[in-house]
Formats: C-alpha cells, sequence, structure tokens
C-alpha cells in the first residue's frame, strides 16, 4: 500500500512532500522538503527505513542547506545508533525523528496503535539539519479520538493537538505544519 502528502510551512516558507509504501517486511517513507531553514535555504530528501513493527531501521538525507552539500546516513544496529558510521549510543531507541518534515511522526504514531484515551510517552532518536549528532527527544501523546492526538515535546517546550488525516500523516502540526488538500 502506498499513501503520499503534501504539507506547506506555516512559520517560514517551505513545503514537503513525502509517501509511505508498505509492504509485509515493513515500509519505506521516502520524501523531499524545500524550506527556509534556520535562515537558509535548503533541499533535502530524506528516506527512513521502518521494520514490519513500524520501529525505525536506518535514514538518510541528502541535498543541500546553505549552499552546502547534505548527505547524512543514520542507521540503528545492535548496539545502538550510528550517524556517517559515528557511534551515537541510544540503544534504547526504535524511533527515528527529523526535525525539519512531519512525516516522520507517522511511524510512530502506527507503532504505538494508541486507542482514544491512551498515552505513549517516548524518547526518539532526533536529527535535525546544522546537529552533527543524534539527540534523545521526549515525546508524549495522548490520543484523543481517530482524528486527534495531545502532543507534547517538553524539551523542546511545544504542545499542541495534532490531527491526523485519513491517510496516516498528520494533518495538521499548529503553528509548523498544515498539509495541502491534495492527497488529502
Amino acid at each position: 500500500m502506498r499513501r503520499d502528502a503534501l504539507w506547506k510551512r506555516l512559520d517560514v516558507p517551505g513545503h514537503d512532500a513525502a509517501e509511505i509504501t508498505e509492504t509485509d517486511a515493513g515500509a519505506l517513507l521516502k520524501g523531499v522538503a524545500v524550506l527556509h531553514e534556520n535562515g537558509h535555504p535548503a533541499r533535502l530528501s530524506y528516506e527512513v527505513r521502518l521494520a514490519s513493527d513500524w520501529s525505525a531501521t536506518s535514514g538518510h538525507i541528502s541535498g543541500f542547506y546553505g549552499g552546502e552539500p547534505v548527505d547524512t546516513r543514520i542507521e540503528r544496529r545492535a548496539d545502538g545508533w550510528y550517524l556517517n558510521d559515528v557511534f551515537q549510543g541510544l540503544i534504547e531507541l526504535v524511533d527515528l525523528d527529523f526535525g525539519f518534515t512531519p512525516a516522520t511522526n507517522m511511524p510512530q504514531l502506527r507503532r504505538f496503535n494508541l486507542a482514544d484515551g491512551e498515552t505513549a510517552d517516548v524518547n526518539v532518536a532526533w536529527y535535525d539539519i546544522g546537529v552533527e549528532q543524534l539527540v534523545v527527544l521526549p515525546q508524549i501523546y495522548r490520543r484523543i479520538d481517530a482524528r486527534s492526538y495531545a502532543y507534547d515535546s517538553p524539551t523542546a517546550d511545544y504542545h499542541a493537538t495534532l490531527t491526523i488525516a485519513p491517510s496516516g500523516f498528520v494533518q495538521d502540526y499548529p503553528e509548523l505544519w498544515v498539509m495541502e488538500p491534495v492527497g488529502v
């Protein structure tokens, strides 16, 4: 099964288009974000490979940011996460979140598979452009109903209600991203 999405960035100029293809062995999330990030133009092609339980196994980002090429490889191995073959630790983390796209929330929500009223308090391996390491990002999701989650990222001081599209992608990420009508 294949699903796609297109978002418009709300706080700076930009767009992001993503698709996820599911198979019995797992899924592949791919996308391209074109935006103005931290004062620099950026074009970031990304992919996240997912196991059948929706945990992340690897990621790749390529393109450019601030006039410099980007080619970042991320891999989860038995002893932890690696960023461009440099050990990052974080062995207990199974989710990979990219700070420049709303697309990477979808695999987490699928993995949790929360019922209405249930909460997932989780740490994810977080990567953003301009950061040369993976960091732990605490996240709390509480499913309100079939189309919405209360979301809290305490260390980023971000709290919002995320609206979910029928595709499973985040439709409305308040103050940051909103899904364009195409593919909703």
